[in-house]
């Protein structure tokens, strides 16, 4: 016998309604090539409004490599430029849980680093202000993103969402970080007293001295970013298409001054060096914006110079204006050597999100690279170099490559840890082996919250193999992590499992596949991602699945929804259940809702029997009403009358178990679609206010 769920027999009826879907646009696999047949670079070319130029010709164009004149093989044009707009969002804007990213749905990949190892206190203020404004506002159809801070850890390749829940969960993260640079604002005040004046020759020592450890702070913090910033091309790397990514940051500083404040080299100015090797390998574009925005460094009023001279004061001064041309050079060579923008000395960090979002059309240019590119004994870099003949172009290309080919650089055949690894690290789900992840929380009744996971696993993609007594077996490890802030490890659980099942059940499994449970305790509410990876033994296939949910605070005195769990029917097994209620004994036979919750995949006209429980329902003291919404591509395609919830529906610890059923139109095409269950106050519009749950599902042919 099948097992079933309590259900409340409530219909709601949904009306169908037909929906375009968009055709993506296709992003160039490859971009930067760097190989024994092929140097393939991308190049911007703008006017001088900054905006691109798409009708350049290939004889407009020249490449030198090492200032030989190249002669190009290929050469054509790719445009991101969009036509949609965005609808500015409301107090109740609807942010809906984002699909399973796809690579071929995929046309922009950023990465947003906020550099709060440099960020002062006002400077992280006006950069999580942007962030949130970009998450909102800026980020669109189709483009993967990640929001990383410096400083809170180097788990990136996980955080690459097209979710605008996981992104704001990341944004909200954003704060002053005390251990960066530890200053209220960009500048430290001058100051000076009366033993400074009366002991010159000490104080000055004194001076040096602070210089020296400041400088040495700001080499480590520098070198604490560029490691960040590293990893982050790493896990960038394997994502498709070219990529970009926005730094936010006080400064960097690359050489170091001498006691004559004439410029010298530093060790950071080869640790950046590596950096954009790296990143133009990796086919990824530096837009750096400097987050003091337009910066005086004369006097000001929060200056105390009473007790120093004149020359004391040039002298604060010249260093005031040697660490803001210092740190913004920093900024400024990374993304000139990468083919990006440094935003420098203007106000906005939106706006200069905006220029790095719309600077996304670009030229593929390639060339057969000559004998001795990646001949050691010849050179150890090549240096390239792109000119544009026609008036009033501006053009920004990567500056050069080790002549190191791609070909030598590809790792070896991956371990299966390392498979495993790949495949609970990247934003794509591994298809080898087909899952189904729904994650959802829950309460007991202590009120501490808990994550609950269903894996749906296509059994019929494993490798069963006759085993004794007629039985079928097969071998699989599954591993299950929960990520937290930062992308980092909260919990874990690896096992490797064989099963063994006799022929009926394995014809069963083999058609129906079957579901893995696992939990994990929450100690504290927040956005966790749960990643889940699953390796045949015999074949050696992957697959994986990952989900973002937030866990609220259950103990506070506001009503919360638990995940919401689903049992599928037919509509003719729905009319014999609504003929006759005692006939749900023998249709209850024929459905699976541990199956249906998880798997999620319904044809149309389905009937939907879902249930949830609404948390601290008898603590809010005012009449509650439920009512739930169909969205398709983010649009609303229905929406139900409320209905009140009742005494009989509250439990004796203050619960509410709801329960409903949601007909889906026969003439629904297939997609994606979007159930949200609301719990609100009744005559209460404002959705901040309310409690929300998603369940998200396909309609399938």
């Amino acid at each position: 016998m099948k097992r079933s769920l309590p259900f409340l027999l409530v219909l709601f009826s949904v009306s169908a309604v037909i929906a375009q879907t968009p055709t993506p646009t296709p992003t160039p696999e490859d971009v930067v090539r760097i190989s024994t047949n092929l140097i393939q670079i991308d190049v911007s070319v703008t006017n001088k409004k900054g905006e691109p130029i798409k009708d350049l010709r290939r004889d407009e164009i020249e490449v030198y490599e090492n200032g030989k004149r190249q002669n190009l093989s290929n050469f054509s044009f790719v445009s991101n430029i969009r036509t949609e707009t965005v609808t500015a969002p409301t107090k109740n804007t609807v942010i809906l849980p984002g699909g399973e990213p796809r690579p071929e749905k995929i046309r922009r990949t950023i990465a947003l680093v906020v550099d709060d190892l440099t960020l002062s206190f006002a400077s992280s203020y006006f950069a999580k202000d942007a962030v949130l404004k970009f998450v909102r506002e800026q980020v669109q159809e189709g483009d993967l993103v990640a929001i990383i801070r410096t400083g809170a850890g180097v788990g990136a390749l996980q955080q690459f969402t097209t979710d605008r829940r996981q992104l704001l969960a990341a944004a909200e993260k954003i704060k002053f970080n005390l251990s960066g640079a530890g200053k209220l604002n960009v500048f430290n005040p001058i100051s000076g007293s009366i033993a400074e004046q009366m002991e010159s020759e000490r104080a000055e020592g004194e001076r040096q001295f602070q210089r020296e450890n400041q400088e040495f702070r700001e080499n480590i913090f520098a070198t604490g970013t560029l490691g960040a910033l590293n990893y982050v091309i790493r896990g960038m790397s394997e994502l498709p298409g070219r990529k970009s990514v926005i730094l936010l940051s006080d400064g960097m500083r690359i050489f170091d001054r001498d006691k004559n404040g004439r410029p010298s080299e530093s060790r950071t100015r080869d640790l950046v060096r590596r950096l954009v090797e790296y990143a133009n390998r990796s086919s990824v574009v530096f837009y750096t914006i400097d987050t003091r925005g337009l910066e005086y460094p004369g006097l000001m009023a929060q200056d105390d110079t009473l007790y120093l001279d004149d020359n004391q004061v040039s002298q604060r001064l010249e260093e005031r204006r040697n660490e803001l041309f210092d740190t913004q050079e920093g900024l400024s060579f990374i993304a000139r050597e990468t083919g990006g923008l440094a935003i420098l000395n203007t106000n906005g960090i939106s706006k200069g999100i905006g220029r790095a979002l719309n600077d996304q059309s670009y030229y593929l240019v390639g060339y057969e690279p000559a004998d001795d590119t990646f001949d050691p004994k010849t050179r150890r870099y090549n240096k390239l170099d792109v000119k544009v003949s026609r008036p009033g172009a501006n053009v920004r290309f990567r500056s050069g490559f080790f002549g190191i080919a791609d070909e030598a650089m590809k790792r070896t055949t991956a371990t299966p840890a390392q498979k495993m690894l790949n495949a609970l690290t990247s934003p794509f789900a591994a298809n080898e082996v087909s899952l189904r992840l729904n994650a959802m929380y829950g309460a007991d009744s202590k009120r501490d919250t808990y994550v609950r996971g269903f894996l749906h696993i296509d059994a019929g993609e494993l490798s069963f193999k006759p085993a004794a007594n007629g039985s079928y077996a097969t071998t699989f490890e599954l591993a299950a992590y929960s990520f937290g802030d930062g992308g980092v490890v909260v919990d874990q659980t690896q096992k490797r499992y064989t099963m063994t099942v006799p022929e009926a059940e394995f014809k069963r499994i083999s058609k129906e596949g079957f579901v893995y449970q696992f939990s994990f305790p929450v100690k504290k509410p927040g956005g966790y991602q749960v990643r889940v990876a699953l390796i045949d033994i015999d074949t050696m296939k992957v697959g994986s699945a990952n989900q973002f949910l937030e866990v609220p605070n259950v103990k506070k005195d506001r009503v919360v929804i638990s995940g919401v769990v689903v049992e599928a029917m037919s509509a003719v097994q729905w009319a014999k259940v609504l003929a006759n209620v005692a006939a749900y004994e023998e249709v209850k036979k024929e459905t699976d809702p541990l199956i249906a919750t998880t798997l999620r995949q319904f044809k149309s006209g389905t009937v939907l029997r879902w249930a949830a429980t609404a948390y601290n329902a008898a603590r809010v003291k005012k009449p509650l009403v439920r009512y739930v919404k169909l969205y398709r591509d983010g649009r609303s395609v229905y929406e139900s009358s409320p209905a009140a919830l009742t005494s009989a529906e509250v439990d004796a610890e203050g619960n509410a178990t709801i329960r409903g059923v949601l007909q889906l139109g026969s003439t629904l095409p297939p997609g994606d679609y979007i159930m949200q269950l609301v719990v609100a106050v009744e005559g209460e519009t404002d959705q901040r206010r309310s409690a929300t749950q998603f369940l998200q599902f396909e309609i399938v042919d």
